[in-house]
């Protein structure tokens, strides 16, 4: 009886699971229109007492979309002022709805990967992963690995499409 050989993993093909990257931070939001007077316009006076008053501290730890949920023109100083309060606690967030800052914290995580272990690799990122914008995932991670990588695949190693190619 002879044995089993995993042809994959003798020929040196690094597999990367996208689902690796999902971001696993709590996500909350902050909606401005709650802060509407008759969910018509943004008071200065009271936009300022609610930021003097709410307890920032419950967004640490957390990541932030802020976004206003009804159709109202609402002032890039309010924006700012509450960017200001969540900057004070350290916390990350964005200006947006939550697939932006998904795809942040997705960026961020990519970023963070050391290339060394990819320098001259042969790559092959599976696609099968619920993420919400999957196409902004893998073309962010293409963009991180091409530098160094020998070439870049997309699939599974049985049935791959390639992507990138070095040139000799």
């Amino acid at each position: 009886m002879s044995e089993i050989v995993n042809r994959v993993k003798e020929s040196g093909l690094i597999s990367i699971d996208l689902a690796d990257f999902k971001p696993n931070s709590t996500i909350v939001e902050i909606d401005i229109s709650e802060q509407l007077w008759k969910g018509l316009v943004l008071k200065e006076k009271d936009f300022r007492a609610w930021i003097k008053s709410n307890d920032w501290l419950q967004y640490t730890g957390k990541a932030v979309f802020i976004h206003c949920s009804v159709d109202a023109i609402i002032p890039t100083w309010a924006y700012m002022l509450i960017g200001s309060q969540l900057i004070s606690n350290e916390v990350r967030f964005v200006v947006g709805s939550r697939i932006d800052l998904e795809k942040q914290l997705i960026e961020d995580r990519i970023k963070s990967e050391p290339l060394d272990e990819y320098v001259d690799g042969r790559i092959i990122i599976k696609g099968c992963a619920d993420i919400k914008a999957p196409e902004h995932a893998m073309t962010f991670l293409v963009q991180h690995l091409q530098p160094v990588a020998k070439n870049i695949m997309y699939g599974e190693p049985c049935s791959t499409v390639p992507v990138f190619k070095k040139k000799r």
